[in-house]
């Protein structure tokens, strides 16, 4: 058994290192790039995003604008923001850091473009939910049902992966490290407490990302910044050292390790799409349940997501890893997982306390944020009926991957991860069109909060 295990594990760990390799990084860093250029820089809106999204809209949805954009945000502000960074950071150099912003800088568009499709095409059901995602989007607008069911049931199954099972292996696992907390124990309320919310539907399950993200979120942030206010005299050499190294052709400066330009932008561009999940599908399947009054408001409040997520927290990240390498050089980078502990680390007695907090605040959104996505997947292929019982194996899940060893499930949770973005990828290129024409015509003379009879409000 132990061989087949092992045979299973080398084969899916090829074939995630092919779906994960350059083709990838290409494809996605540019459709960011085209759909950019589509949309005539949509990035220069996001001002207007972010004030839009706290106004709230009377519009037909199951949640408001502030909801959708708390679950996804749920969702993808997580490990990546911090391990993934410091992973970025030990592979491809300083550099890394400059490349992963970038990502976030470009993958606006995407995230727009999604999000904005899935509104568009959206459908209420016969109870008055609103169903909508890439998987609508290419039943609909192409005409493809069969890719539309591949899209789904890859979505499914990198939700209980990456979406679920590792994330609750990483707090039990932690929790067991540090605080001596039984696996069992911790799996045990972290089941509990997931299906509690997932019980009461995406409006009980909106209501408490409302409450619980921007706290997460604040707390990091505060704990980043008071590193950077210890590490104050590196912070300008971090910045300038992130800068260069990201168009160096060799390793550069404080002894990081890094192949240049080519590994910098590598891990850089990889890790940050990881992060913000842009191209990947998710996050436009819950921007399909807000009230709004057309698809282009709600595709500018679903793009600030990004900008939160890659363009503030991962930078932020990277210049306080940085700034810590140089601030302390018996700092190990060697490793991202390390590296990040060692960081907050040196906020005396109380710096491993907040990354806990932080990782375990991160950990439990995320679950939250996927279980959405992954429901809507299961109640398009089998309907309302099936869902309790999702709701009851989602729960049961989390406890499994608090107590057991998951190595092959994070190599199929990766492979899932890119497959459904294949799909995903393929409707925003052929609907850029679509894309641009909404863009122009709300945008243009500023009619952002007309209301669109096209859309099923």
């Amino acid at each position: 058994m132990a061989e087949i295990q092992s045979c299973i594990l080398d084969i899916l760990s090829q074939l995630s290192s092919f779906l994960w390799g350059i083709p990838m990084v290409v494809l996605l860093f540019g459709t960011h790039l085209f759909l950019t250029f589509k949309t005539r820089g949509i990035q220069r809106y996001l001002g207007k995003a972010i004030k839009m999204t706290l106004k709230g809209s009377a519009a037909g949805g199951d949640i408001s604008n502030f909801s959708a954009l708390m679950v996804a945000m749920a969702a993808t502000v997580g490990t990546g923001n911090i391990v993934g960074v410091g992973t970025a950071i030990a592979l491809g150099g300083p550099g890394a850091v400059f490349w992963c912003w970038l990502t976030g800088v470009f993958g606006v568009a995407t995230k727009y473009a999604e999000a904005l499709l899935s509104v568009k095409y959206r459908y209420k059901t016969s109870d008055g939910t609103m169903i909508g995602g890439p998987m609508v989007v290419i039943e609909r607008a192409l005409k493809k049902k069969w890719l539309a069911l591949f899209f789904c049931i890859a979505t499914i199954c990198a939700a209980f992966g990456i979406g679920n099972m590792t994330q609750a292996n990483s707090v039990s696992t932690l929790l067991a490290e540090n605080f001596g907390v039984s696996t069992y124990v911790s799996g045990a309320i972290m089941a509990l407490l997931v299906g509690l919310v997932t019980m009461g539907g995406i409006k009980w399950l909106s209501r408490v990302c409302e409450v619980f993200v921007p706290i997460m979120a604040l707390i990091y942030i505060m704990g980043c910044v008071a590193i950077l206010c210890f590490n104050f005299a590196w912070v300008d050499d971090a910045v300038l050292l992130i800068i260069k190294s990201a168009f160096s052709a060799e390793a550069v400066g404080g002894g990081f390790a890094g192949g240049g330009i080519m590994l910098a932008m590598r891990y850089g561009i990889s890790r940050g799409l990881f992060s913000n999940e842009s191209g990947m599908g998710s996050a436009p399947i819950v921007s399909a349940a807000a009230k709004t009054e057309n698809a282009v408001k709600q595709a500018l409040i679903a793009s600030s997501a990004t900008f939160w997520d890659t363009v503030i927290i991962c930078a932020l990240t990277g210049i306080v890893l940085v700034s810590s390498v140089l601030a302390y050089p018996d700092i190990n980078f060697s490793d991202g997982a390390v590296l990040t502990s060692m960081a907050f680390g040196k906020l005396h007695v109380w710096g491993s306390g907040l990354l806990t907090i932080a990782l375990l605040t991160f950990v439990f959104s995320t679950i939250l944020g996927w279980s959405y996505y992954a429901e809507r997947c299961v109640e398009y292929i089998g309907g309302k009926k099936v869902l309790v019982g999702f709701r009851i194996i989602w729960s049961i899940a989390v406890f499994v991957g608090c107590v057991a060893k998951l190595d092959l499930v994070w190599v199929f949770s990766d492979c899932a991860n890119a497959l459904m973005a294949i799909p995903n990828i393929v409707s925003l290129l052929l609907l850029s069109g679509v894309v641009a024409s909404e863009t122009k015509k709300y945008l243009s003379a500023d009619r952002i909060n007309e209301y669109d009879p096209t859309i099923e409000h």
